[in-house]
């Protein structure tokens, strides 16, 4: 009777998923031994290093998993830490055989990743892919978000990465792999994450150029563990710049969703940023018209911006292919507020009209996953 209860607690435990990899402990090899004796259920876990910032949330899970099988009146956990050689082994199979710094997101991947991109700053475009991010994620599909934007980078906050003096966590890293925080089911990486300096209560500010810009966005490319996803989400800089051209040089086969709003001023040049796109080989999916007419309290209509941007972009951009109009997202006090808090519209306010229309697009790309065609599949016999 031991053994067998040994053997499901050893189960229940194993279930228990690592929040930054996203694995069982079992598939890991974080399990270490495990004994019962008298009801006492004795569990020991290894975590990938020492400090591991999900040590306590790991802890707490194993011991409530351990605590609910049957038959266990107490539980002790003994938390210990992989050695190099067993951490160099689990970076080895987390990489799946692929070389060091090979980048993970070329033409043969399933993994559809999407560029948002605007001509203007200042049009919500990072809000709107954090909330686009989100709404796949709350659609059942994996998906990671890179923030591209070196220079004003905002999804942290956005998605409430950050600690009580707003600055956002320093990824954990096992080996020469990072692994990208979690926020309502999106992995995340960000410049961000990378700037604060001990004893200092302020992100340090960026101002690279072009060499050190494209070596970033690489690094987030190759260096980052987000594992098997379904969609990857790159929140670009306005712009045609450097981050731009370096990821068309990196990421040819990417598709390109541009935001716009609806004012001549910010349609004209968004028009300007998916032409760039689309002489570097990318595939223009879509326009999505933020800060729309909203509906009023009395039923009336406020046209802040104006009107039909959203349109001509995409009627602009339909010379080769048809670029449809994705959605007209409204202005929103509750899509701003949760821009603020760090909670997406899409999850705080899901009624608002603004979290529809994300969600309507989301829909849209949800619908049409990468294909295929054109691409080798790996077979083993």
């Amino acid at each position: 009777m031991t053994t067998e209860l040994t053997d499901r607690v050893r189960s229940a435990v194993g279930a228990v998923t690592d929040p930054e990899l996203r694995r069982p402990l079992s598939e890991l090899d974080m399990l270490r031994e495990i004994t019962v004796h008298a009801g006492v259920a004795d569990v020991g876990i290894a975590l990938t290093i020492v400090g591991c910032p999900a040590a306590d949330r790991i802890e707490r899970e194993v011991r409530d998993a351990a605590a609910a099988v049957p038959g266990i009146d107490a539980v002790q956990v003994r938390v210990g830490v992989m050695s190099p050689d067993e951490r160099r082994a689990l970076t080895e199979r987390l990489r799946g055989g692929r070389a060091a710094r090979e980048m993970p997101f070329g033409p043969d991947s399933l993994t559809r990743v999407i560029a948002v991109t605007s001509g203007k700053g200042g049009v919500g475009k990072s809000t709107l892919t954090a909330n686009l991010a989100v709404a796949l994620a709350g659609r059942g599909l994996r998906v990671g978000l890179v923030d591209a934007d070196v220079h004003g980078f905002s999804i942290p906050g956005l998605l409430g990465l950050v600690d009580a003096d707003g600055l956002p966590p320093a990824p954990t890293r096992l080996d020469d792999l990072i692994l990208p925080p979690v926020a309502y089911g999106v992995k995340v990486i960000s410049i961000g994450m990378f700037l604060r300096r001990p004893g200092e209560d302020a992100a340090g500010a960026v101002a690279w150029r072009g060499p050190m810009l494209h070596r970033t966005v690489q690094q987030f490319l190759t260096d980052v563990h987000f594992g098997d996803l379904d969609v990857l989400l790159l929140d670009m800089p306005p712009g045609t710049g450097d981050v731009a051209i370096s990821v068309g040089q990196l990421l040819p086969h990417a598709d390109v969703l541009v935001v716009t709003t609806p004012q001549p001023a910010a349609a004209d040049v968004a028009v300007r940023s998916g032409l760039v796109a689309r002489q570097t080989g990318q595939h223009l999916i879509g326009v999505i018209e933020n800060m729309a007419a909203m509906t009023l309290p009395d039923g009336t209509s406020l046209d802040l911006f104006g009107a039909g941007g959203g349109a001509e972009v995409a009627a602009a951009l339909s010379t080769d292919a048809d670029v449809p109009l994705l959605a007209s997202v409204p202005l929103s006090s509750a899509l701003r507020a949760g821009g603020d808090d760090g909670r997406p519209v899409v999850v705080s306010h899901p009624d608002d009209p603004a979290a529809q229309a994300i969600d309507a697009a989301a829909a849209a790309l949800a619908a049409r996953p990468r294909g295929l065609a054109g691409r080798a599949l790996r077979l083993s016999v």
